[in-house]
């Protein structure tokens, strides 16, 4: 499954492709080799800057037939290594390179210290770049993916690089998926399997870098959203506001069935106490405050921003607060007497739904 993004790229820079994913073996590579096979099938200009095929025999099928640029050769430290050949790329200036491993770290005296920075060089140039890079090389969930798989990676790239892409591309695979991909030797050597099981390849680690990887990917979405679709035409975010009031039941009854809408349409929730003149500090009773500050503390628990409003007119209040949070669904307890009992018996009520209405915000009457 891929979910992907894309905007319009900068003029005079080279369009930026690339296929992120969760681990090593989800299929980056190789989604990007059948790309350049689609683009050449096409007459597009494309060649294999770099690509790693981690001797994995369906990858490797997939480089016959593609144009690749030598690799250049160099010798640090006694020994031969082969890095990609920044210069040649430049000087045969295709339209499309294929660049994996976007957060490898060059050899000492290489023009650049890192891939990543090669490909800056690249994209600067007009060359468009397909690249591809693994969740737990972004710079900014370093801390997070270290607490998660108990090694800290020293290969890392700025998350500035996924803001300046025009396309990014989730390769994404169940961790049972995965594991058996592994047991299958399409991703290591039959040797390293076993280490790798009991190692990196558990599917609690598998999971929680896979919610990295989809949240990386969904946050990307989100900026692009904003910065490049007029405001008019953005889909709105689902945002709830609970409205609570000191009955004790009905308010834990509405925090939780809202706290469970928030969850299923992934959206933020508010819950709402309005403080009327007739539950002031000194007038409401001490039973009934102690439910609303064990209530207001659940609905944090569950994920919610507490707001608390002083207001002589509920209805009002709730519309106010409505307006300002851009929420796009209020829930209600069942009227009751002490909070909305008296509304149903005027035109205030009336009132709230008429302006709930004109803002397009549902009102979800919770039992």
């Amino acid at each position: 499954m891929a979910r992907q993004i894309q905007h319009p790229g900068n003029p005079g820079r080279g369009k930026f492709k690339i296929y992120i994913g969760m681990s090593a073996g989800v299929g980056k590579s190789y989604r990007m080799l059948q790309e350049a096979h689609a683009l050449l099938r096409n007459g597009v200009n494309v060649q294999i800057g770099y690509i790693e095929t981690h001797g994995r025999k369906e990858t490797e099928a997939l480089v016959a037939g593609l144009p690749v640029i030598p690799r250049r050769q160099n010798f640090y430290k006694g020994k031969r290594m082969d890095e990609m050949d920044l210069g040649a790329i430049l000087l045969l200036s295709p339209e499309w390179v294929v660049v994996d491993e976007l957060a490898h770290t060059n050899i000492p005296g290489s023009r650049n210290e890192k891939r990543w920075q090669d490909v800056m060089e690249i994209l600067r140039a007009g060359i468009n770049v397909i690249s591809a890079v693994n969740i737990q090389h972004m710079e900014s969930i370093n801390a997070q993916v270290k607490a998660i798989t108990g090694v800290e990676v020293h290969e890392r790239v700025p998350d500035s690089m996924l803001q300046l892409a025009d396309e990014v591309v989730n390769i994404d695979l169940t961790a049972d998926e995965l594991i058996t991909r592994l047991k299958e030797g399409k991703i290591y050597d039959p040797g390293k399997v076993e280490t790798a099981l009991r190692n990196f390849f558990q599917s609690e680690k598998i999971l929680q870098l896979r919610e990295l990887a989809l949240k990386e990917v969904a946050s990307q979405v989100e900026r692009k959203v904003v910065a490049e679709v007029p405001k008019n035409r953005q889909m709105r975010h689902e945002r709830f506001l609970a409205c609570v009031s000191s009955n004790d039941e009905t308010a834990r009854r509405v925090i939780r069935k809202t706290a469970r809408l928030a969850a299923y349409y992934q959206g933020e929730w508010y819950a709402l106490y309005v403080q009327t003149p007739k539950e002031s500090t000194g007038r409401i009773n001490l039973a009934a405050q102690r439910h609303l500050i064990n209530n207001l503390k659940l609905a944090t628990e569950l994920g919610a921003e507490v707001l608390q409003v002083q207001h002589a007119n509920v209805a009002e209040a709730i519309m106010e607060t409505a307006a300002q949070k851009e929420i796009t669904t209020v829930c209600i307890g069942k009227p009751h007497i002490t909070l909305f009992g008296i509304l149903l018996r005027t035109n205030i009520f009336n009132q709230l739904l008429k302006t709930l209405s004109a803002h397009e915000t549902d009102l979800v009457i919770l039992s």
